[in-house]
This record gives C-alpha cells, sequence and structure tokens, in this order.
C-alpha cells in the first residue's frame, strides 16, 4: 500500500514510526513531515490545508489510503474535498467530514452531542461577544474554580481556569476581544470538575471500534502542574487508576453511545477519537473531544500496540474493524517533551540539535525539528519527545529523562515531574 500521513509534529512521526514497520506498506509519503519523519518514510512539502495539492499528489503517486495527523484539515473539510471528487472518492481518508470534525472543531457542537447522547459532562452555557453580562451573571452562579474554553480550535491553548470571578471576566472579555481570534468569538463557560485527568482513543469505522491504550498528559509548563497551557510537555501509559472496571465504564458510558450518537445523527466518522476525560470518584466524566490522536499521548499509545497499525487502518477505511482485535503490550511508556526556551510564548527557531545519536534504549519523536544542511534544528515550541519503554513507570520515566539529558540546543527546557501524580 502506498500512505500519505499529513502533519509534521511528533504525533505524525510516532505514527510514520509504526506504519513503517507493516508489511503491507509499499511507499510512506509524509507532508510535510519533519527531520524525524524523514527516517520513516519521504517527506514532501505540501500544506496540510492544501487540499487541492494534496489531491494532485495522491493521483500522481498512486495513494491508497491518505492519515490526517492534525485536527485543522479535518475541521476545513479534507474529507469532503476527496469524497465529493470523482477522481479522488477511491481514496479513503482516515479522519472525519467536516461535519464530525465539529465534535473539535466547536465545543458548543461537542456539548450539545454529548447532552443529546446522555454522555456525562459537566454542565455549561454557551455565550457570544454581545451576552457578555450574561455571561458575567453565569459565572456569578458558579463555585470557583470556574472554566472558559474558546469555542473553536486555538491550538490547545484556548481554555482558562482560575479562581476568581475577577478573574474569570478578564478571562472572558479578552476572549471576546479576540485573544484567541475567532475561536473566541463564542466562549463555553462549564462548572469545573473536580477529579483527575486521562485520555482515551477509539478507532472507528463508522459501525465498529477499537479502544487502544488509555494515556496521561501534563499540559501545564511547570513543575507540579503550573504555569501555562501548552500542547503537552510529557505523557504516561497505561494509566494506573484506568482499572477493567473503570475502562467498562469508559466504553458503555462514552465510546459507545459516542459512535452510536454519530451513526444517529447521520454523521460518517471514520477514524480516530480522543476522550479527553476526568475521572470523578471513579466515574468517566467527558472534558471535551477531539477527532485525531492527541499530542503527546500519540507517542506513548503507538509504541505500546504491538498489532500492525495500518491493517488496522486499511480495515477503518472498509469498514472491517469488527474482524480486528489489537494487542497491546504489558510495559510502561513514558514521554518526556524538550521544548523551546519560551515556549509556549514566542521563541527562537533554527537552533542546532546535538546528542541525537548518542540516546540509547529510547525512541525519539520529533515535534518541531527541521533538517539544514544536514544538521537537525529547532522549528517549532515542542521539539523532540524522548520516549521510552519498560516494565514499570518509574523505570520507563528514568530512561526517558536519561536521554532527554543527553541530547541538547541553546534554550533546551523539560520538566522534570512527568508522572508525579501517579506515583
Amino acid at each position: 500500500m502506498n500512505v500519505l500521513l499529513t502533519g509534521s509534529g511528533g504525533r505524525e512521526h510516532a505514527l510514520a514510526w509504526k506504519i513503517a514497520q507493516s508489511p503491507l506498506l509499499t511507499r510512506l509519503f509524509i507532508a510535510p513531515g519533519n527531520a524525524g519523519t524523514a527516517q520513516a518514510g519521504c517527506n514532501t512539502p505540501i500544506k496540510v490545508t492544501d487540499f487541492a495539492e494534496t489531491g494532485k499528489f495522491a493521483l500522481r503517486e498512486h495513494i491508497d489510503i491518505i492519515v490526517v495527523g492534525p485536527e485543522e484539515p479535518l475541521v476545513k473539510g479534507i474529507a469532503d474535498y476527496f469524497a465529493s471528487r470523482p477522481e479522488l472518492k477511491h481514496i479513503p481518508v482516515i479522519g472525519p467530514p467536516a461535519q464530525g470534525a465539529q465534535l473539535e472543531g466547536s465545543k458548543d457542537f461537542a456539548k450539545k452531542f454529548m447532552l443529546r447522547h446522555g454522555i456525562p459532562t459537566a454542565a455549561y452555557r454557551s455565550f457570544t461577544g454581545g451576552q457578555e453580562t450574561e455571561a458575567q451573571d453565569f459565572i456569578r452562579s458558579l463555585q470557583s474554580p470556574y472554566v472558559l474554553k474558546a469555542d473553536g480550535l486555538a491550538a490547545g491553548k484556548g481554555v482558562v481556569i482560575v479562581n476568581s470571578q475577577e478573574e474569570a471576566f478578564t478571562a472572558l472579555h479578552e476572549m471576546f476581544s479576540g485573544k484567541f481570534g475567532a475561536a473566541g468569538e463564542k466562549v463555553v463557560i462549564e462548572e469545573f470538575l473536580s477529579g483527575i485527568e486521562l485520555s482515551v482513543f477509539a478507532l472507528t469505522d463508522g459501525e465498529n471500534y477499537l479502544i487502544l491504550p488509555e494515556a496521561k498528559d501534563y499540559k501545564r509548563t511547570g513543575e507540579g502542574d503550573t504555569g501555562l497551557n501548552t500542547g503537552g510537555m510529557g505523557a504516561v501509559s497505561p494509566v494506573p487508576f484506568a482499572t477493567k472496571e473503570f475502562m467498562e465504564r469508559v466504553e458503555t458510558r462514552i465510546v459507545r453511545p459516542t459512535v452510536e450518537g454519530l451513526r444517529k445523527d447521520d454523521i460518517p466518522y471514520r477514524g480516530f477519537i480522543f476522550f479527553g476525560l476526568m475521572n470523578v470518584k471513579g466515574n468517566p466524566v467527558v472534558i471535551e473531544y477531539n477527532v485525531r490522536m492527541g499530542d503527546p499521548e500519540t507517542e506513548v499509545v503507538i509504541p505500546r500496540i504491538e498489532s500492525d497499525l495500518l491493517e488496522l487502518l486499511q480495515s477503518a477505511a472498509c469498514g472491517t474493524l469488527n474482524r480486528q482485535t489489537i494487542t497491546v503490550s504489558r510495559q510502561t511508556a513514558a514521554t518526556v517533551m524538550l521544548v523551546s526556551g519560551g515556549y509556549p510564548g514566542s521563541y527562537e527557531k533554527g537552533k542546532p540539535v546535538s546528542g541525537l545519536k548518542s540516546t540509547e534504549d529510547c525512541i525519539l519523536f520529533h515535534a518541531g525539528t527541521a533538517n539544514a544542511d544536514g544538521q537537525a534544528v529547532t522549528a517549532g515550541g515542542r521539539v523532540i519527545a524522548v520516549t521510552a519503554l519498560a516494565d514499570n513507570m518509574e523505570n520507563a520515566l528514568a530512561k526517558s529523562y536519561a536521554n532527554a539529558e543527553i541530547i541538547d540546543y541553546e534554550g533546551k527546557y523539560f520538566r522534570r515531574d512527568i508522572g508525579f501524580d501517579l506515583k
């Protein structure tokens, strides 16, 4: 099979790394890719939202399946683009149509979907810019902390949690004033759920589904979950409190009703679903949906999957996931994200990265790198995910941290307490 994978982050490198291991694979292309994905396949300089060029490339290279990594092309309708064109519709896209992608593209859409299908989630209300006074009144009716979410895509940074009404009013006004651009034209305000988070993933063909390994990621820049929200500073899998009984509740109360709800709503969903969950006294509650794999969770989930990922993706495309099972390693995977100095604020790019060939007993997933005259250089806020596997979390983290110390570039930073709340 000829495969085209779209995206350029650590998630895409992890997917490329796994797909490249499949005996079903003939050629793997990554658009646009990064310095790491170039080790698994052939990078091609096509923007993820350039659907016309993606279509031309798919025809020219006889692509058999397209795997969409990031959310933006899904929300903007890449699956619809291929399905609506006679010359392209024979090429399956792993990712939902734009309507299904609204599960991530609009917090308000997702909330209404959950309420409609009886999926547990926090109580909420949505407001637009002309309703700032009403939104303030709703904030006053809640107990702190206060949770405000930009309705649209905000690169994982559109959620604000504050402790005082004054801070909530300020955050609300900033969102309505354009802090997150068009994403903040509508704001979802919801009750704060007290518990511990985890991420659950499923692959579905629209009728059937497989649940992938769960993970827990760490979004804040600072240790002890302090500081600004980021795209993710590290992750571990499995999650100790995600027992068999808990995961059965996740499947019966959340995963199955979600897949059935999409079918009832006539949304042909073929691809990954990310369930951002809160464990509230042993009961799973949905915080958010994503319509693709998470990052950096992918960097610990994918290495634990022993099954042929490309075979699973092909079954999702053909509607035959009911014929598949998934085999998962019993080992623990941990990843530590090396980021650029200043991230998630402003940061410099183009810093030479050294030590990559000196690491051992780990997997390096490039998140924000580029090649410059044969030298890997930084090209993003999150630079490299250092993933290791071991028989327990402590040993997996020890391996990750030992290798994180070896890699170096100007401004390197990483959290040293990944998994701290699971020990």
